[in-house]
């Protein structure tokens, strides 16, 4: 019993003097979900935060630094490396990307590499360089280094496309510790939950860290057909199959010259 006294005696002792956390971060999305209809043609989230400061929090020489990273729903995806076969260009090799998200968007104040240094940058995987991006290769699952022509091929055809993005000035601050960042959807934006990080950082250290969630999901017709397709697959492709039919036995009837 007195063994135990003294160990309950001691982890309070030490919680005590522990240093609390002087920041935390506080955030808001200004909508947590958004619907996409026919007329879709992309969207822009904002997300608002502050730096909430205790009284003993000390002066931070430099300010402060945020960078926000969304990831959108993962999947498995392939890359093609295409070659010229007498005078045809062909798929001739493919590598596949494992869990990876189809959406990924890095949002900070400032160029991320004078935030914080490269060791820090690749432990918390802060921009499109330090993403991890495990391939299947011959059976063996693993990222591999950045300049890989698959890797960067792959990260290249998702940038070109508004899916993948990194933006050094994509987050003001309106005040020393209030801020806000557009966080941009493509029209072709996947539907599912999209997870939001955001990092707080000062002199070069992690301070504090947020996460939040928003959700991308269809209306109208759109979440019809989808929703048919996924919980009626087979009678959704025979009515598919027919409709396909009928529309083309009625441009034989419309268009044929007697």
């Amino acid at each position: 019993m007195r063994r135990l006294r003294y160990t309950a005696v001691l982890a309070l002792v030490l919680a005590m003097v522990r240093p609390a956390a002087a920041e935390r971060l506080v955030t808001s999305l200004s909508n947590y979900r958004v619907s996409i209809g026919s007329t879709f043609a992309g969207a822009d989230l904002v997300l608002f935060g502050t730096v909430d400061r205790d009284a003993g929090t000390v002066a931070r020489r430099g300010g402060y630094d945020i960078v926000v990273t969304v990831t959108g729903p993962r999947q498995p995806m392939v890359t093609w490396r295409k070659e010229r076969v007498l005078g045809v260009w062909v798929n001739a090799e493919s590598r596949t990307f494992v869990d990876v998200p189809t959406y990924l968007a890095v949002l900070a104040n400032r160029p991320i590499d004078r935030i914080v240094g490269p060791e820090l940058r690749r432990r918390l995987q802060l921009g499109l360089d330090n993403i991890l991006l495990p391939q299947d290769i011959a059976g063996d699952v693993a990222d591999v280094v950045r300049d890989d022509p698959f890797r960067m091929a792959f990260v290249r055809l998702r940038v070109e496309h508004g899916l993948y993005l990194e933006r050094n000035n994509a987050l003001t601050f309106l005040t020393p510790t209030l801020f806000r960042t557009p966080i941009p959807l493509p029209a072709d934006a996947p539907i599912g939950s999209y997870a939001v990080d955001v990092k707080l950082f000062a002199d070069g250290a992690m301070l504090a860290r947020e996460s939040s969630a928003f959700e991308l999901y269809k209306v109208g017709i759109e979440q019809v057909v989808a929703s048919a397709a996924r919980n009626h697959g087979l009678l959704y492709g025979l009515s598919a199959t027919a409709f396909a039919l009928m529309v083309g036995w009625l441009a034989t009837v419309v268009f044929r010259r007697d």
